[in-house]
C-alpha cells in the first residue's frame, strides 16, 4: 500500500559497520521443536505495538519540539533513503529472501547470507555515495515548482540522512536472518530501539536541522546493533563477503520484480509529495499532517495486518516449499479471517474519531494558522485513508501467498498495474475531492488488486473463496455497527478534538463503546476468532 499506506510507513560518512563471523558451531545443534505459529504471531504483534507507539512518541516530539518548516523539510529528505531501503533492503529482502533460505540446508544457507550481505553491502555503499551527489535533482523531483516547503534546508537535510540506507540494509540482512528461522523476538523489537534513540536525539540534542538528522542516523546504528546478539547466539551471525553463490541469483530474480513493483508504489509516494507540497492545492502545514496521518495509520496496519501475515510468511514459504497446497489453503483462509477480522473494526472506529485519533500526537491544541491546517489535513487523511485498512489488508495476505511460492512476476504485475491505476485516480480525485481523494484512490485500487490476485491464485491452487467471502460479509457490516455507535457516542460529548489530554477521555469512551459493540456482535455470530480470544481469558 502506498505510503505505509503510502507506503508505510512511518529509514536511511561512511560507518565501519560489519558483521563478525561467528564461527560454525563444533556440532549441528539438535532441531528446535516447530515453534508455534500464535505464540510468534503475538511476539510480532507485541514487537510491532511497542514500535508504533514508541513511534507515535518520536512523531510527537518531533511535531511539538521543531518548527513546521523544518518538520517538513526533514520529512520531505528522509523520503530518497525510506524510498531506496523499501527497493533494496527490508520489503525486498524478506519477501524474496527467506523462500530461498528455506529451501537450503544449514551449511548453504550460511554460505548464501554471506554472499548476499556482500552483495547488498556494496549496492548500497554505491547508491548512497550516488544520492548525496544527485541531492538537488532528488529534492527537485520531490517538490512542486511553486512549493510550500523550504527547497534548501531540504535539500541539507536530505545529504546528512543518506546514510541511513545502508545501516537500514544492515537491519534488514538481520531481520531476514531471525525471522527465516523464526525467531522473531529481537527483529520485531528493533524498530523500538530505533524510536528510543531518536526520541532520545530529539529531545537532548539541540534543536537544529544538522542535529535532528544526526539523531535519525542514530536511530538506525540503534536497530541495527540490538539484533546483533541474537544473530551471534543462534549462529547466523554471517561475514559479508563479494563471493558467488547460486542461490544470490535465485533472491535477486525474486527481488528484481518486486523491486520494480516497490518502484511504482514509491513513484506514487513521490507524486502525492509533490502534490501535498503545491502551494496551488494545499496550504503550509498540510505535508506533516499526512506523516502525522501515515504514523497513526501504520501504527493499525502494522499491529494489525502486517504482524500476523509477518509470523505465518514463513510457514507459507514452507508449505510451498513441500508442495503441501491443502495446508497452504488454509493458511491463506485463517490469515485473511484474522487480519480482516482485527482490521475492519479498527477502520471503522478511526473513520468515526479521526479527529480524536490524530490529537495524540497535540501536546497542546493548535496555536497557529499552519498548526490549524496540520491537525485538520491529519484528520482527514487519516479518515479516508481508513476506508482502504480491509482492502489492503486483503492484499497484504495475497502478496505473500505469491512471493512463498516464488510466484512474484504475477504478483508485482498486479501491483504495479495497481499503482499507476493509483496515481491516474490521485491526478483524477484529489483535485475535486481534497483529502477524501487520497482514501477513495487507494481504497479502489485495493479493491482492484484483489480481485486479481483471486483470480490468479484460483487458478494455480484453488482458492478457499467461499469461507472467506463468508467471513467478510459478517466482519465488515458488524464493523460499520460499531463505527457508527463510536460516532454518535463521540458527538454526544461535550468535548472539542486537537489536545491529547481531552481527546484521550472520548476515544476510551466511543472507541471502547464501539469495540464492545463489535465483540459482542461477533459472540453472537459465534464467529471462530472471538471464541477463540474467550477461551484463553477463561483459562
Amino acid at each position: 500500500m502506498s505510503k505505509s499506506p503510502l507506503g508505510q510507513p512511518p529509514a536511511p560518512p561512511e560507518l565501519n559497520m560489519t558483521f563478525e563471523d561467528a564461527g560454525p558451531p563444533d556440532a549441528p545443534p539438535p532441531a528446535s521443536p516447530k515453534k508455534s505459529l500464535r505464540a510468534n504471531t503475538i511476539i510480532v504483534m507485541l514487537g510491532t505495538l511497542g514500535s508504533r507507539l514508541s513511534g507515535i512518541l518520536r512523531q510527537m516530539a518531533l511535531n511539538n519540539l521543531f518548527s513546521v518548516t523544518l518538520v517538513e523539510a526533514f520529512n520531505t529528505a528522509i523520503t530518497i533513503p525510506n524510498l531506496l531501503r523499501e527497493l533494496l533492503a527490508e520489503g525486498a529482502l524478506v519477501n524474496s529472501f527467506i523462500p530461498v533460505y528455506k529451501t537450503l540446508d544449514a551449511t548453504e544457507r550460511r554460505r548464501l547470507a554471506q554472499a548476499f550481505s556482500g552483495v547488498l553491502i556494496a549496492v548500497n555503499l554505491l547508491l548512497m555515495a550516488a544520492g548525496i551527489l544527485a541531492a538537488p535533482y532528488l529534492v527537485d523531483l520531490l517538490l512542486a515548482g511553486q512549493s510550500n516547503i523550504d527547497r534548501e534546508l531540504a535539500l541539507f537535510m536530505t545529504r546528512m540522512v543518506m546514510p541511513f540506507l545502508m545501516l537500514i540494509s544492515l537491519s534488514a540482512i538481520a531481520m531476514g536472518l531471525l525471522n527465516a528461522d523464526e525467531h522473531f523476538r529481537e527483529s520485531s523489537f528493533a524498530p523500538v530501539a530505533f524510536n528510543i534513540a531518536s526520541i532520545a536525539a530529539l529531545v537532548l540534542l539541540p534543536k537544529q536541522a544538522e542535529w535532528l538528522a544526526f539523531g535519525w542516523l542514530l536511530g538506525g546504528v540503534a536497530q541495527l546493533v540490538v539484533q546483533l546478539p541474537a544473530l551471534n547466539r543462534f549462529g547466523l551471525l554471517p561475514t559479508p563477503a563479494l563471493m558467488g553463490h547460486p542461490a544470490v541469483r535465485r533472491v535477486l530474480r525474486q527481488m528484481a520484480p518486486f523491486t520494480l513493483t516497490a518502484g511504482a508504489r514509491q513513484f506514487l509516494n513521490v507524486y502525492v509529495l509533490r502534490l501535498l507540497s503545491d502551494a496551488r492545492l494545499f496550504d503550509s502545514g498540510t505535508q506533516a499532517g499526512y506523516f502525522n496521518a501515515q504514523a497513526l495509520f501504520t501504527t493499525v496496519n502494522g499491529l494489525f495486518v502486517v504482524s500476523p501475515v509477518l509470523a505465518v510468511f514463513p510457514r507459507f514459504s514452507q508449505a510451498a516449499a513441500e508442495k503441501d497446497w491443502a495446508q497452504f489453503r488454509a493458511l491463506t483462509a485463517s490469515t485473511i479471517r484474522t487480519t480482516t477480522f482485527l482490521a475492519a473494526p479498527m477502520s471503522a472506529l478511526i473513520i468515526a474519531l479521526s479527529p480524536y485519533v490524530i490529537s495524540i500526537i497535540n501536546t497542546h491544541a493548535p496555536r497557529t494558522a499552519e498548526e490549524t491546517v496540520k491537525f485538520l489535513a491529519g484528520a482527514g487523511i487519516l479518515s479516508s485513508w481508513s476506508l482502504a485498512l480491509v482492502p489492503w489488508a486483503l492484499v497484504t495476505v495475497l502478496l505473500r501467498t505469491f512471493y512463498a511460492r516464488e510466484r512474484t512476476r504475477e504478483a508485482v504485475t498486479i501491483s504495479a498495474i495497481g499503482f499507476v491505476l493509483e496515481v491516474g485516480l490521485y491526478r483524477l480525485l484529489v483535485p475535486s475531492l481534497g483529502l477524501l481523494g487520497f482514501g477513495l484512490s487507494t481504497t479502489i485500487s485495493g479493491l482492484l488488486m484483489t480481485a486479481a490476485l483471486i483470480v490468479l491464485y484460483r487458478r494455480a491452487v484453488g482458492f478457499p473463496a467461499r469461507e472467506v467471502t463468508g467471513h467478510l460479509l459478517r466482519v465488515v457490516p458488524l464493523a460499520a455497527v460499531a463505527g457508527g455507535a463510536a460516532w454518535l457516542i463521540a458527538r454526544a460529548l461535550p468535548i472539542q478534538p486537537g489536545f491529547i489530554l481531552t481527546s484521550i477521555p472520548v476515544l476510551a469512551l466511543a472507541g471502547g463503546a464501539g469495540l464492545a459493540v463489535y465483540l459482542g456482535g461477533a459472540l453472537a455470530l459465534r464467529l471462530p476468532e472471538v471464541a477463540a480470544v474467550t477461551r484463553r481469558l477463561k483459562r
